[in-house]
């Protein structure tokens, strides 16, 4: 596996590719953006309209041009010539005059006749290195990710070090698609959007609301054995708590405003639970032997996420999280963060997720960005690598990506496409807890400040709930799944014997649901492996006579003939999935 910054440089590179291209098959694009991806790279473009089927022309010519792109060369030219050579393209223009306020150098990179504003990362050889790479599609993106600003067009690319890697990328490309959660969603019954409550804020039918409580349910009865209380808080509040916690200075772009028709004072949608969180543990006087102090909340929360980047549920302005906040003494650290490891590994088992972790560090050349002194940053970091060591985890450092006000040690999970998804996460704390001025008394009569721990397990349930209907393909396992069990009685006259099984099944809490429509037996059939049910009950004059039930599963194994106690016990379980 090549490392990333490697892949950045690949990636990159193929983006200036891409540009070139279109700019020898549309003169007239302006190109804006072209940063590299997880799996690829985009390029922006404005005055460009072309479609997918456009792609093939676009990527033949990228071949072509590439085989006489033997490097990437640097140019150094006053800001008043780079503005001549982009006098005609406003988006690159804006970005040179940023660059100029900014006082940073601006630099242009020339491979082949093109050349593009760039301040470097690029592969050594791109007509060696270049090789592997694939048009994926083509989207609409706001400039900047303003709705407000002009739309271009962006075109997707995937590029690997070798075709191989390339080749399973899209293999499982498709089988994604497959799995969209979008489709799964509508086809399941489980959620939907409407433009008349708003983009992101995704709506659940009661098959999706079940789904979602049962996985909350889930996690909030692993938490609730370690120690750990539910609490409610409110979804929103005044402007300064948010001001306290450093996120009025450093989030509230992110953040839904929310206005009195009978105050002055200012209220935001609360973005995250941990200001309240601290609030509440303020709310009275704390000894030692109080500590730890373990919060866990559900509530929702909002962001003000840019239009251009909602998704489904997997970006969203409407979430929740299984979101806790420890209140420790600095001793109960580890203990407190071994606690929450054993529970991660236990919940990621549950759903069959294998997972690595990353270290989330802050960007040392840009200190402003953070609050806390770097003494204490130091601290934390190093905290956390050795706690990893100690725990033999897999990480990675991720240098500028922690919190403002922590480092963060990130759960990277693994999907059955072999994709990752960032999911738990937890930090050490010592800002907030000063910012709030919160106490406890020691054991030797002296007040000092508490260590705070934030900690989720999947993080947003939204999110979650779109990464398991693609890593299950909608087929959710049987203590997770909306119906269990369906009844199929092949004719009316079996029905009455087929309502005793119902009953038999709802005693014993499985979601069961009679299918009495006069339909084939086969369309009956084929409506429940659509829906993904896990087994299907098929009740006919012989099964009455025998006292007994016909089961199938989804997948079309026939399971047979079998006693309505005898299938309980062996294949349901309760909804916990214990």
């Amino acid at each position: 596996m090549q490392d990333k910054e490697h892949l950045d440089r690949l990636r990159h590179s193929a983006a200036h590719l891409l540009a070139a291209a279109v700019l020898e098959l549309y003169p007239d694009a302006k190109p804006a953006i072209g940063p590299p991806t997880e799996n690829g790279f985009y390029y922006d473009f404005g005055g460009l309209r072309v479609s997918d089927k456009d792609l093939s022309a676009i990527e033949k010519k990228m071949r072509e041009l590439v085989k006489n792109w033997q490097s990437f060369e640097r140019i150094d030219e006053s800001t008043h010539r780079i503005k001549e050579i982009f006098k005609d393209n406003p988006y690159k223009l804006e970005l040179i005059d940023e660059l100029e306020r900014e006082n940073k150098k601006i630099t242009l990179y020339k491979s082949g006749e093109f050349v593009d504003l760039c301040r470097g990362g690029h592969v050594e050889n791109p007509s060696k290195e270049l090789k592997h790479f694939k048009l994926l599609s083509v989207a609409g993106a706001y400039w900047r990710g303003d709705s407000k600003r002009d739309m271009l067009t962006r075109i997707y690319g995937a590029a690997f070090p070798a075709s191989e890697e390339l080749k399973t990328f899209l293999i499982q490309q498709e089988e994604a698609k497959k799995r969209d959660h979008r489709r799964l969603g509508r086809e399941l019954d489980l959620f939907t959007f409407s433009d008349l409550v708003g983009a992101g804020l995704p709506i659940y039918t009661p098959k999706g609301a079940l789904v979602r409580r049962l996985i909350n349910e889930y996690v909030e009865g692993v938490q609730s054995k370690r120690g750990y209380h539910q609490v409610w808080t409110p979804q929103m509040a005044k402007g300064e708590l948010f001001k306290i916690s450093g996120h009025y200075d450093k989030y509230a772009n992110d953040m839904f405003r929310v206005y009195s028709n009978y105050s002055d004072e200012e209220f935001f949608l609360k973005p995250m639970n941990c200001p309240q969180h601290s609030v509440l543990y303020a709310s009275q006087k704390r000894s030692y032997r109080d500590l730890p102090v373990r919060y866990t909340d559900f509530a929702m929360l909002y962001r003000d996420e840019r239009p251009g980047e909602l998704l489904g549920l997997a970006r969203t302005r409407a979430f929740s999280q299984d979101d806790s906040h420890i209140f420790c003494t600095e001793d109960q650290v580890d203990e407190e963060i071994n606690n929450a490891l054993e529970m991660t590994k236990e919940i990621m088992g549950k759903f069959g997720f294998k997972y690595r972790y990353a270290i989330s560090t802050r960007d040392k050349n840009q200190p402003e960005k953070y609050l806390g002194d770097s003494k204490t940053w130091d601290k934390v970091e190093a905290w956390l690598e050795r706690i990893m060591r100690r725990h033999k985890m897999e990480y990675v450092i991720e240098e500028g990506e922690a919190a403002f006000y922590a480092p963060k040690m990130d759960l990277i999970a693994r999907d059955s496409l072999g994709r990752e998804w960032q999911l738990s996460t937890i930090q050490i704390d010592y800002v907030m807890p000063k910012r709030f001025g919160l106490k406890y008394t020691d054991k030797d009569g002296v007040e000092k400040t508490p260590v705070k721990i934030h900690r989720a397990i999947l993080g947003s349930a939204e999110r979650f709930m779109m990464i398991i209907l693609e890593h299950y393909a909608g087929a959710f396992p049987f203590w997770l799944a909306p119906i269990q069990v369906k009844i199929l009685p092949i004719t009316d006259r079996n029905i009455a014997y087929s309502r005793e099984i119902v009953a038999q099944l709802k005693e014993k809490n499985v979601r069961v649901e009679l299918v009495d429509k006069s339909e084939t037996l086969s369309n009956k059939i084929r409506l429940a492996q659509k829906e993904k049910v896990p087994y299907m009950i098929i009740i006919g004059d012989k099964e009455e006579e025998e006292n007994k039930i016909s089961v199938r599963t989804r997948d079309g194994d026939d399971i047979g003939g079998i006693g309505v106690n005898d299938f309980i016990d062996k294949f349901c379980y309760n909804t916990s999935g214990d």
